[in-house]
């Protein structure tokens, strides 16, 4: 018996890698894993450049906390991830790492974040019941909306791990009426990848 369930798991497990192989999720994630790699390169080559020819970023940070309350900040952020994910979050990772309790305030983003995608999702869900706008978003993001058909939770893990906007992944999601338990399971790893981070930038600054 346990040898049948191994053996229906490894060809359930052998389908899917043929599945997603033949349908190009794996040559989708390497290309997003690309295009990822230059923004951050870029961001991190920006933090030196302004913290070596213009200011000190350390200080500025600092200012940062001192002039905004963390409740201020954390809403601004969580704002920006519930519309399409407009300022980058390694900004505010930044932030975190020079407040008065780094990690405390690193789990406050992170939960803003899978709080802000959870918004995305519903206004997805929404937007499908306003035709006209219904229309105009599924044109602007075929795309992910397509994508998101086709590999599901997968897509969703990729938008929560890599550097590309979750908004626009869970608002793809909620047009398409993803599982909404299954969405709230995938996005967790949005945590992940705001601790992973944190152990770069923290570093940083």
């Amino acid at each position: 018996m346990k040898k049948d369930a191994k053996s229906r798991k490894k060809s359930r497990l052998r389908l899917m890698h043929q599945y997603y192989k033949y349908t190009g999720f794996y040559s989708f994630v390497w290309k997003s894993l690309k295009k990822a790699i230059l923004p951050i390169a870029l961001f991190i080559g920006a933090l030196f450049a302004l913290d070596y020819f213009v200011l000190d970023i350390e200080d500025t940070l600092v200012m940062v906390t001192e002039s905004y309350s963390p409740l201020v900040i954390l809403s601004i952020f969580f704002a920006s991830e519930s519309i399409l994910g407009l300022i980058p979050p390694e900004l505010f990772i930044a932030w975190a790492g020079k407040s008065a309790s780094p990690i405390l305030f690193l789990s406050f983003l992170a939960v803003a974040s899978y709080a802000g995608g959870i918004v995305s999702y519903y206004i997805g869900r929404g937007i499908t019941k306003i035709p006209s706008v219904s229309e105009a978003m599924e044109v602007k993001l075929a795309q992910h909306i397509k994508n998101t058909r086709k590999w599901g939770g997968f897509l969703i893990i990729v938008g929560a791990l890599l550097p590309i906007p979750f908004a626009i992944t869970s608002i793809a999601a909620g047009i398409i009426r993803f599982p909404f338990g299954s969405y709230l399971m995938f996005g967790l790893l949005r945590f992940v990848r705001f601790y992973l981070y944190a152990l770069v930038i923290f570093e940083m600054v």
